[in-house]
């Protein structure tokens, strides 16, 4: 009997050239996600030499991040208009002259804007990878592996990203965790032309101008919010940055639903599966950074482990990574249904969680498997949902697509650390002694700095106490994420049973009927 999966698909198949093109759009990914992580051993020489305020010193972290999910919208309906390669190749451009300015740069205004400009280079770079896999790989079977490949480096960039910064600092200057990008963007300037096609609308209308602001504002104040609910605790002026942008993202979905040329067709959202692709992808990520959030403080805090220890011990999970979406892939493509491996893929995440509910003030190779586990389930429901949202999205719409993808990734982001961060906190101030100073109860960080100050029995107590409420808020939330995922697996199940990509349904097609719609009435034509 013959398998439907083996039946001859009408897509035609990448060759040679295309998998050499993916290894070179593998590099903007991988410097782009390191970028989020790649200060964090720099500042404190950064600190040194620039001595930027506090404020500065907060405007250098979260500038790139700030100005990356504000334009991601408008960089993928750029591309789809003037062309993805083409952007791709000018955000090449604007993130080796940013990152040059920033390793060499001479005050905290210069970083500042130098960092702006790198979130400038960052939201072209993004969209136009994922779209321009779109585009390469038309053969859904090759694209969901080239998208295997693509979640697989975006996770591990930002893991390699404070490692990689922690070793340039201990051998060289802060500026060289930006000149690194050099070399990677240079090879990508002479390389893409050569290698990478050029894809774009062929109808796109009069680009809507009054959309990159109403998106920005949309985006920018939500994000701002969540971020700072999740460093700073709850405060009215946060939850207004939050309501003031939902307002405008009221606004901007009006003006995408009325605008004869929108930057986000809503006819994207027509498509079968794009709106639990986008919505699952924003699921995924609120487990994988609200995590983070906690065991990265964990490793250092807890277990008093200096930031570099931490930054390889948080290593060893990523390992697990480079096997996990290949392997969700594997199962799509012998047959498994999309919900079922999506939805275990959140289960693996869950379980995760739930071993991380298990940690106490010592448990290291515990909770580096927890990671490790709840990695691979989130890497394993991301692969899928890009491929699913990009399989489901027209080609001419590629950029659009993945810009939606990556700005939901950037709410989940903010919304995990936020949320989970906000549970663990309520925990973790419960459990600090009344007496203790007003410090203690903010932070682990500031509790231990108290201790610093302490006579060593005062000292050991407050320090005790500290990382056992930390602790224990961290299980608190860890069980809050675990319910979560598990509803998460049921949407999925429920969302994505009857979904599939329209080459999917091709495929699915008998030999015959393959036969009768072939123009020469035998074997198929090599494309649609």
């Amino acid at each position: 009997m013959t398998n439907p999966r083996d039946t001859p698909s009408l897509s035609p198949r990448a060759g040679r050239r295309e998998w050499t093109a993916l290894g070179v759009l593998m590099l903007p990914l991988l410097l782009v996600s390191m970028d989020v992580s790649v200060l964090y051993f720099a500042i404190p020489a950064i600190s040194a030499d620039l001595e930027p305020s506090g404020t500065q010193q907060l405007w250098i972290f979260d500038i790139y991040a700030f100005v990356l999910a504000g334009l991601l919208m408008t960089m993928g309906s750029l591309g789809d208009r003037i062309g993805r390669r083409r952007l791709l190749l000018f955000g090449a451009v604007a993130f080796g002259v940013a990152s040059l300015a920033a390793a060499y740069a001479q005050s905290a205004e210069m970083l500042i804007a130098a960092r702006a400009v790198l979130g400038i280079g960052g939201a072209t770079l993004m969209p136009s990878t994922m779209a321009l896999v779109r585009t390469m790989f038309t053969d859904p079977g090759q694209r969901a592996k080239a998208i295997a490949l693509w979640s697989t480096v975006m996770t591990g960039g930002v893991a390699l990203g404070s490692v990689m910064s922690g070793v340039l600092i201990e051998y060289f200057w802060w500026g060289s965790v930006f000149l690194v990008n050099l070399p990677a963007m240079a090879l990508l300037l002479v390389l893409g032309p050569l290698l990478l096609p050029e894809a774009r609308d062929p109808a796109p209308g009069r680009f809507d101008w009054p959309s990159i602001p109403l998106s920005m504002a949309a985006v920018l104040p939500v994000i701002y919010g969540l971020k700072e609910i999740a460093a700073q605790g709850w405060n009215v002026r946060y939850v207004m940055a939050i309501t003031v942008g939902l307002l405008f993202a009221t606004l901007f979905v009006h003006r995408q639903r009325t605008a004869a040329s929108p930057m986000i067709s809503p006819a994207l959202f027509e498509g079968r599966g794009f709106t639990p692709a986008i919505t699952l992808n924003l699921i995924a990520v609120f487990g994988m950074m609200g995590s983070a959030y906690f065991t990265t403080q964990y490793l250092q805090s807890v277990l008093d482990k200096s930031a570099l220890e931490a930054a390889l011990w948080a290593l060893l999970p990523s390992v697990p990574i480079g096997i996990a979406a290949p392997t969700a892939t594997h199962l799509v493509q012998k047959g498994a249904n999309r919900a079922y491996v999506v939805a275990g893929g959140f289960v693996i995440a869950a379980a995760g969680y739930a071993l991380l509910a298990l940690a106490d003030t010592d448990a290291l190779w515990l909770v580096l498997a927890a990671c490790g586990v709840l990695a691979s389930g989130i890497t394993i429901a991301i692969s899928q949902m890009v491929d699913l949202a990009l399989g489901t999205a027209p080609a001419e719409r590629a950029g659009s697509a993945s810009s939606l993808l990556e700005t939901a990734a950037e709410f989940g982001g903010a919304l995990g650390m936020a949320v989970l961060g906000s549970i663990g906190t309520a925990v973790y101030r419960d459990g600090i002694p009344a007496a203790a100073p007003p410090e203690a109860h903010e932070t682990l960080g500031g509790a231990l700095a108290v201790a610093a100050h302490l006579p060593d029995e005062a000292a050991t107590a407050l320090a005790t106490a500290a990382r056992a409420a930390f602790t224990d808020g961290m299980r608190a939330a860890a069980l809050a994420a675990t319910v979560l995922l598990l509803a998460a697996a049921g949407l999925a199940l429920t969302a994505l049973r009857k979904v599939r990509l329209r080459e999917e349904r091709q495929d699915m097609r008998t030999p015959n009927e393959l036969s009768s719609h072939s123009p020469s009435g035998g074997a198929p034509s090599g494309g649609v």
